[in-house]
């Protein structure tokens, strides 16, 4: 077994936050991290002091860090983005030529990208798939809503892996990129991910599965899963120099095989 890549090391001295993010790929032209939960991709466009990965990565570059040095590194940059709340592969290009090429895979949809999501309720059938036109909310930008007229073009195909009592465990294939694609179809489907509160999810208590549950006197119960069940499983890309075919994969994180845990023992069909 080949010895684990070395972790980027992020900090936020405003926040005294740090994020030793795991590396799951890296190669001469590609370098692919595992991106945690509630962690911005890039800059906040209203609060630039709020810590983002690109943000931080870029003031490492200007400072010349020593994580980069050891790599050889001075550009670094994503190719794609995950939302905040969403956890999973996010990669990232070594040099311009390499973004380039990466960028016109995916804006020509030749990348594989799956995710996991745990959504609300039961869907019909085993595969299916949504085709919607999206775009900005109106009066709320951040908010994306189906828009036949004058939305964008969005397909995203579904498959079931797992079903409980009430709750279904799906990989989703987009294949377009638009934003909050896989969370909008699901909506529109009628099964929102769980713990999207921004279109329909609810937040998912473990009070909920077990009957007997008693909790403490003076004790507040806390979420299994409080922020939305997004995971970005696995990415197939060609490698920008050989061609070859790269495929990366990331393990849900331990919030989500938590909540699969429990599902598993008290909602099993």
């Amino acid at each position: 077994m080949s010895s684990p890549l070395p972790p980027l090391k992020l900090s936020s001295p405003a926040t005294k936050e740090f994020w030793p993010l795991e590396v799951l790929y890296e190669d001469a032209d590609l370098l692919a991290i595992n991106k945690p939960a509630k962690f911005l991709s890039s800059p906040d466009r209203y609060d630039k002091e709020r810590p983002s990965l690109m943000g931080l990565i870029h003031r490492d570059i200007t400072r010349g860090a020593r994580w980069l040095n050891e790599r050889g590194l001075s550009y670094l940059t994503n190719v794609h983005r995950l939302d905040f709340e969403a956890s999973g592969i996010l990669l990232l290009a070594k040099s311009k030529p390499a973004l380039v090429h990466l960028v016109n895979q995916f804006g020509a949809k030749q990348p594989i990208n799956r995710y996991l999501a745990v959504v609300h309720g039961m869907p019909e059938n085993d595969e299916f798939e949504a085709s919607v036109k999206l775009s900005p909310h109106p009066s709320r930008p951040e908010i994306m809503v189906a828009s036949p007229k004058h939305g964008k073009f969005s397909v995203t195909q579904f498959k079931v892996l797992e079903r409980f009592s009430g709750y279904t465990l799906l990989a989703c294939l987009p294949l377009t990129g638009q934003t909050h694609q896989i969370r909008v179809h699901l909506r529109t489907l009628g099964h929102p991910v769980v713990a999207d509160i921004l279109y329909g999810g609810r937040t998912f208590f473990l009070s909920e599965l077990k009957s007997d549950y008693r909790l403490k006197p003076g004790r507040e119960e806390h979420p299994l899963l409080g922020r939305v069940a997004l995971h970005s499983s696995d990415l197939e890309i060609r490698q920008p120099t050989t061609g070859a075919l790269v495929r990366i994969h990331s393990q849900e994180p331990k919030d989500i095989r938590v909540a699969l845990k429990y599902l598993r023992h008290h909602a099993a069909l």
